[in-house]
């Protein structure tokens, strides 16, 4: 097995899976802590509230796991709201912790605009990424969220969105950490060049 794809109770996990096996990926579905160390990469998906997708790796006993595989350099991909449990704390309904491999939170998006925002929009390349080799800049992908990250520091993001007017990360390449507030799964062929990226990255 090469990529654990972790199950914490709020993951889209058919479509991962879909999307893991059209681009010829080794990976395993799981919620066991040894498999996560047997991984050489994890990804962490998700759709949901932050208080739950927290809630459901503590009760996993996942949370400590994760950050022990990710500390000691071992690649994690997140996922829409698993992008948002990657940061300290979360904002959405209370103040949650966070799994703290991103300095920064998650917070709600700032625009008049209905929310979430369902649909296609463009990302903005920040800086070179790994994740985003073979995308075009301004590419299209899919959308569901009302919530998204602000890190702390300006190296994480690797694209930008912006929606309403509130221009915010879409795509996290910092170290051994990625991550899109997108669904790649659920963006065609552009999507999977996302996994296929991730697949390839060298260990």
């Amino acid at each position: 097995m090469k990529i654990a794809v972790i199950d914490y109770g709020a993951g889209n996990l058919f479509s991962v899976r879909r999307a893991l096996e059209a681009v010829g990926a080794k990976f395993e579905i799981t919620e066991s802590a040894a498999k996560l160390t047997q991984a050489e990469k994890l990804i962490l998906p998700g759709v949901g509230a932050f208080a739950d997708g927290m809630r459901g790796l503590k009760k996993r006993r996942l949370v400590k796991p994760i950050r022990n595989e990710v500390k000691k350099g071992k690649p994690i991909l997140g996922i829409c709201l698993g992008l948002q449990l990657l940061m300290e704390e979360g904002f959405e309904f209370g103040k949650h912790e966070g799994l703290g491999l991103i300095e920064g939170k998650t917070d709600k998006i700032i625009t008049s605009e209905k929310l979430p925002q369902i649909g296609w929009n463009q990302i903005k390349k920040q800086h070179d990424s790994l994740l985003l080799k073979g995308v075009a800049d301004k590419e299209f992908f899919y959308f569901v969220h009302s919530f998204v990250i602000r890190p702390k520091k300006k190296p994480v993001v690797a694209a930008t969105t912006n929606y309403g007017g509130d221009e915010f990360c879409s795509v996290v390449n910092f170290k051994n950490i990625y991550g899109t507030q997108f669904h790649p799964e659920k963006s065609g062929t552009e999507g999977l060049k996302i996994y296929q990226n991730f697949k390839n990255i060298k260990l």
